[in-house]
């Protein structure tokens, strides 16, 4: 069945069709479809545009469409245009002319947009607690190992000493900001286009605010031709995908370094590795990686939606049918990558011998040591980080660390050093003294991650 079949004289090419048809990316928008359907379908009854009998008969048989097609006893036609030719052409062939009178006063483009924005919402539902999850299980890691120290980096360098707890509280701050950003685009997505008819509304006395009550949204559409042809709500959930995926790939990165040999960080679980063909002793970090990759997939799905909107003239053009495609697999492919880096993250081993060592080995409290030339002994900064890196170069020199160099050999590059400099220096002491703000004293990451804990229960 064809719903603009009326204006044409011959039947269209079936590649035409083929090229043309959304069927086999919109079909999973057949709940939304149908619910759509259904109250617009009441709502046209309570005008009285359409008869309340006629309602209710269009009400009933949508939804025994719905049960039949969830229960699997109707299949729906892969040759069909598009869901809403399916739906439509269903309901005609059960209830006849009744069924016809569906689509008075509606337009596929702001049924599509109606669509889009319900199964959208929908999957925002199931998305955002996935990251909830995430956040948590990190929030957990992170009161597990707050004291915990090892070297916090720049430029992939040792610099100065956190504590792993510190480092996993950053990815819950990240991903906290991610669930904002879900939140707001679904607030700025809360809008009914329906009754926006194809780009110039409709003669028919609607009650939008009535559609928007049986639907769930807070507001209607103020401008017919915006309606139809905003995608924003499309790009918006995409980029925060995207950004989402950026998070995951700088955590699956870190992953993957740490579980090296040259790192030894932590110790993923086997469930979450695979081997080699050829070489018996790996055990390769591919989820991991798999993760890090597909966050190219789901930048390219941004920009995608971005280039095809980007020289649009008002109001509805069919390019609009590849939102879709790239916001469904940007949703779906974020989903994928969270469902088993939940648990890979609750499972792995973390090494905390190895953090120590690594903290230990990587003049990481060089800082503290020019910070004890200032505060104990009231040299200038800029000197005391000179007499400090003067002091690396000694321990280099000599192979000794800044703990294990000797006392004369810091006086001899400065007669104010005595043995505090020992208890300046040490890794704990250096890590706990840390205690502004978002510092990575223990006690602060104990504090914080029981705020992400807590903040996690109140929005449950």
């Amino acid at each position: 069945m064809k719903l603009w079949k009326g204006r044409f004289q011959k039947e269209p090419d079936p590649k035409t069709n083929d090229f043309n048809s959304s069927i086999s990316v919109d079909s999973r928008m057949a709940r939304q479809d149908i619910l759509g359907s259904v109250a617009h379908a009441k709502m046209l009854g309570e005008q009285g545009i359409i008869a309340p009998e006629e309602s209710e008969k269009l009400q009933a048989g949508l939804l025994d469409i719905l049960r039949d097609i969830e229960s699997g006893t109707l299949p729906i036609d892969p040759d069909a245009e598009d869901i809403h030719t399916f739906v439509e052409g269903e309901l005609t062939a059960r209830l006849g002319d009744t069924g016809k009178r569906l689509h008075t006063a509606r337009s596929r483009n702001d049924q599509v947009a109606l669509d889009a924005r319900l199964y959208l919402r929908d999957v925002c539902g199931e998305l955002v607690p996935q990251l909830r999850a995430l956040i948590r299980v990190l929030a957990r890691r992170a009161l597990e190992h707050a004291d915990a120290v090892m070297p916090g980096y720049t430029h992939m360098q040792r610099a100065q000493p956190v504590t792993f707890g510190h480092h996993l509280l950053a990815y819950c701050e990240m991903l906290l900001r991610d669930v904002s950003r879900f939140e707001d685009a679904q607030k700025r997505m809360d809008v009914l286009p329906l009754g926006a008819g194809a780009l110039a509304g409709t003669t028919y006395p609607l009650d939008r605010q009535r559609t928007a009550e049986l639907l769930g949204f807070s507001q209607v559409s103020r401008n017919s031709l915006d309606a139809v042809s905003d995608r924003d709500f499309c790009a918006e959930l995409a980029f925060c995908a995207a950004l989402t995926m950026t998070h995951l790939s700088r955590l699956c990165e870190e992953l993957v370094l740490w579980c090296s040999w040259e790192f030894r960080f932590i110790e993923l679980d086997d469930a979450f590795c695979t081997g080699s063909s050829i070489m018996p002793q790996k055990k390769n970090p591919d989820l991991a990686e798999l993760i890090r990759g597909k966050s190219g997939r789901v930048f390219g799905d941004l920009m995608g939606i971005l280039t095809m909107l980007k020289g649009l003239p008002l109001a509805y053009n069919k390019d609009m049918q590849e939102d879709k495609e790239a916001v469904f697999d940007a949703l779906d492919t974020l989903k994928l990558c969270l469902t088993p880096l939940i648990p890979m993250l609750e499972t792995l081993t973390v090494r905390r011998e190895a953090l120590r060592a690594a903290a230990a080995g990587g003049f990481i409290n060089a800082t503290d040591c020019a910070d004890y030339l200032v505060a104990q002994k009231g040299v200038p900064f800029r000197d005391a980080y000179r007499i400090t890196g003067e002091l690396v170069a000694r321990c280099i020199q000599l192979g000794e660390t800044l703990e294990t160099l000797p006392l004369a050999e810091y006086q001899a590059l400065c007669p104010l050093f005595d043995e505090g400099v020992y208890s300046a220096i040490d890794l704990d002491r250096c890590v706990a003294g840390r205690t502004a703000v978002g510092g990575p004293a223990p006690d602060n990451v104990r504090r914080e991650a029981r705020r992400v804990l807590d903040e996690l229960e109140e929005s449950a």
